[in-house]
């Protein structure tokens, strides 16, 4: 990965690049920023920066024997931390090494949900164990095999058990001399306070419409169509812009899914919601939960465009001719219950509540507030 490879993120590549120009590389940096906004692809190209015996104009060189290993993924001095499912005796990020390949490969900006995908994680939450821990202390205390730097890259380190991150404590607060960490967070506010506390942080921004369309369209092959349309509801994340782009299946399902609860819940068809949250149910949690966090967005997007604000409206095509005749429903009187509702179903769906007595749950709710009138506006 080279810096030339990423959209985006000017300013934190130039301050990167100067921290390894000057020769004052902390022990331990932070990323950190909304998910993906390319976070990891900076971290990975900053790695190979550091590695690379030969810079050229700003950015490593891509042909050195450091660059080669960096791009296929086996650098003996750059060490992947992730979090995985302890099952069938797969404890640690090497025994997942297989599956962690294909992640960069194909899905570099690092959605959570594919992670949980590629390595049917089902109902499990993926962890940074204490395991993993003792795994990079030993590597730690080896001298660097070819580099100036042993690097680790740690992904979504907010993921770490409490015992986890403890036992790291030490070795990031005091590393040894050639040993770089560096840490890409999604939510830092997770993150053990003295570990945060010892790091480096960047704060990341997310890209603007105009640079993920462009990489949709340069990188992806996009359509100039789609690419923009999936720019405006991509919320700044790439990874998301490509799911829409690249897999748009999910989101029409999705966009069907809450067409007919939103119908349903206004008829009052207890019957045909009971069949709808059952089918909620079935999806799993991890795919529920993505489900959920769409009809946020929904909710969201037609109180604003109620409130007729087209600018800041971020809808497809599709969800916009749904909306004309829908969004009326939503406004000031019923928005923050819905959404509150919607909120309360995800967290207890997270902590692996039972998929259908929330759902039916939350849909009998919908159902009530969607048919709240909306207030009268009281005479000045």
């Amino acid at each position: 990965m080279k810096f030339s490879e990423i959209a985006g993120h000017s300013d934190t590549i130039s301050s990167l690049r100067a921290l390894a120009d000057g020769g004052k590389i902390p022990h331990a940096l932070l990323l950190t920023g909304i998910s993906g906004i390319g976070k990891f692809r900076v971290a990975r190209a900053f790695a190979q920066y550091v590695h690379c015996s030969n810079h050229k104009d700003g950015d490593s060189c891509g042909v050195c024997p450091s660059c080669l290993q960096h791009q296929r993924h086996n650098n003996p001095d750059l060490h992947f931390v992730y979090p995985v499912v302890n099952k069938e005796k797969r404890r640690i990020s090497t025994d997942y090494i297989d599956e962690w390949k294909d992640m960069l490969d194909n899905w570099s900006y690092m959605p959570p949900e594919k992670w949980n995908d590629i390595i049917s994680a089902g109902n499990s939450q993926p962890a940074i164990l204490v395991a993993e821990s003792e795994e990079i202390i030993a590597k730690a205390s080896l001298s660097a095999f070819q580099e100036n730097y042993k690097i680790f890259l740690i992904w979504l380190p907010e993921k770490m058990r409490p015992e986890a991150a403890n036992k790291l404590l030490k070795i990031i607060e005091e590393p040894f001399e050639d040993t770089l960490f560096i840490l890409v967070s999604n939510d830092d506010s997770r993150l053990l306070p003295t570990i945060f506390s010892r790091t480096q942080r960047f704060n990341m921004r997310p890209l603007s419409g105009k640079e993920i369309s462009r990489h949709l369209a340069q990188r992806r092959g996009v359509e100039s169509n789609l690419a923009d349309a999936a720019s405006r509801i991509a919320e700044g994340s790439v990874a998301r812009a490509e799911e829409l782009a690249c897999h748009p299946d999910e989101i029409m399902e999705f966009s069907s899914l809450f067409k007919e609860i939103m119908r349903m819940a206004y008829a009052l068809k207890a019957a045909a919601l009971k069949s709808l949250s059952e089918r909620c149910a079935a999806m799993g949690r991890e795919k529920l939960l993505r489900f959920l966090a769409y009809c946020a967005r929904m909710v969201r997007e037609n109180f604003i465009y109620n409130l007729s604000l087209p600018p800041i409206s971020l809808l497809t095509p599709d969800e916009e001719e749904f909306s004309v005749r829908f969004a009326p429903f939503i406004h000031e009187g019923n928005v923050e219950g819905l959404s509150n509702e919607i909120s309360r179903a995800a967290a207890d769906i997270s902590r692996n509540a039972n998929g259908k007595i929330v759902m039916f749950d939350l849909l009998l709710l919908i159902s009530q507030w969607v048919r709240l009138p909306k207030p009268t506006a009281l005479p000045l």
